[in-house]
């Protein structure tokens, strides 16, 4: 059994750890964080895009490389792909880390339902307020 973890950035819905734990994945740290130069986009599922001047928070958890890949072997994911990026932890302290994002061009319709329930979890995980802003309305910047 591979026992090595990959230090991943969540910023959709399995920022829940609860989530996560229902599909046997148990994080073994998760810390609050952002990432500068990417904004959030919801389509039917939520991306990260390169964009100027954003800024998307989220989760950074540390998790098996096995869980991972079976997390997003799910066909409601699979056509993520890993991205490198530099995560902001309190402190300013900052963390290489990988996250999954859908391709540009993959990103089509609008899920009101999935916006709600990732609202209520940013909200849970105390995000800033302007962030919980641009969930509600996403023409507000991020």
């Amino acid at each position: 059994m591979n026992t090595n973890a990959v230090t991943v950035f969540f910023y959709g819905l399995f920022m829940d750890e609860s989530l996560l734990a229902e599909k046997g994945i148990c994080p073994t740290e998760s810390t609050i964080g952002y990432v500068d130069g990417f904004g959030l986009h919801i389509g039917n599922r939520a991306t990260l895009l390169p964009e100027a001047n954003s800024r998307a928070y989220g989760v950074l958890m540390k998790i098996a490389t096995e869980d991972v890949e079976a997390l997003y072997s799910e066909p409601s994911v699979s056509d993520y792909v890993a991205e490198p990026v530099v995560v902001t932890l309190p402190g300013n302290t900052q963390v290489s880390a990988v996250c999954y994002n859908l391709p540009a061009e993959e990103l089509t319709g609008a899920n009101s339902e999935y916006a709600a329930v990732l609202l209520t979890l940013a909200t849970r995980l105390g995000l800033p307020g302007s962030y919980l802003k641009h969930i509600r309305n996403p023409e507000t910047p991020s």
